[in-house]
This record gives structure tokens, sequence and C-alpha cells, in this order.
């Protein structure tokens, strides 16, 4: 059975930073589009940062782009997010995703999804 499992987040103050990481286990995730999607209370869970299974495409969401990068390492079974430039807004939960495709993780339609790691920015 495929597994995520997510870490590195923690409590930050704005402007500062912060980086994600996601193992696989049980999946070979170079077969997968991987991607960071993010839920806060009261919201709909929204994706940030999406990446292609061999890592030659990517696509970051509005409200991080030139914050957020997205990179992937499949000899590790690794998936990152650096986040910079931390604003409060950006609090949540951070979730890793895989999919079949990049659209399929934008559209939450997700193989496998990790349990998470929370993301606290104060101002």
């Amino acid at each position: 059975q495929g597994q995520l499992m997510e870490s590195g987040g923690g409590s930050v103050q704005a402007g500062g930073s912060l980086r994600l990481s996601c193992v696989a286990s049980g999946i070979t995730i170079s077969m997968y589009a991987m991607g960071w999607v993010r839920q806060s209370p009261g919201k709909e869970r929204e994706w940030v940062a999406l990446i292609s299974g061999a890592g030659t495409s990517t696509s970051t969401g509005d409200s991080v782009k030139g914050r957020f990068t997205i990179s992937r390492d499949n000899d590790e079974n690794m998936v990152y997010l650096q986040m910079n430039n931390l604003k409060s807004e950006d609090t949540a939960m951070y979730y890793c995703a895989a999919a079949g495709s990049m659209t399929a993780v934008a559209r939450g339609e997700y193989s496998y999804l990790g349990q998470g790691t929370q993301v606290i920015v104060s101002s």
C-alpha cells in the first residue's frame, strides 16, 4: 500500500522560510505527477504547486507564485516545497499528493494523499 508522509512544517514569523519534504513508500513516484495542496479552517483545499513525473514541468498557484518552489528527487522518492517570504495567509495544513497528471492533482483527483504537516505563520 502506497503512502506519502510530509515533514518540515512548523511555526515561523512572516517573511521567514520553510522547506517541506514528502517521502513516498510503497510507490514509485516517477510514475506520478506530484503536488502540494493546502487547507486552512473554513476554506476550501487549494493546490499551491505541481510537478510532472519527470520534473520537467512545474506550476505554482497565483497566491504563492514567486515565493514557493516545488522540486522532486525521483531516485530518493522525495518531493519538496521551498516556501520563502511566508505570509500569515499561508497558514494551513499542507498535504503532499500524487496523481496521474498535474491536472488531476489540481482537480483533487488524488491517487495518494499524505496526512499533512501544519504551517503557522505569525505576523
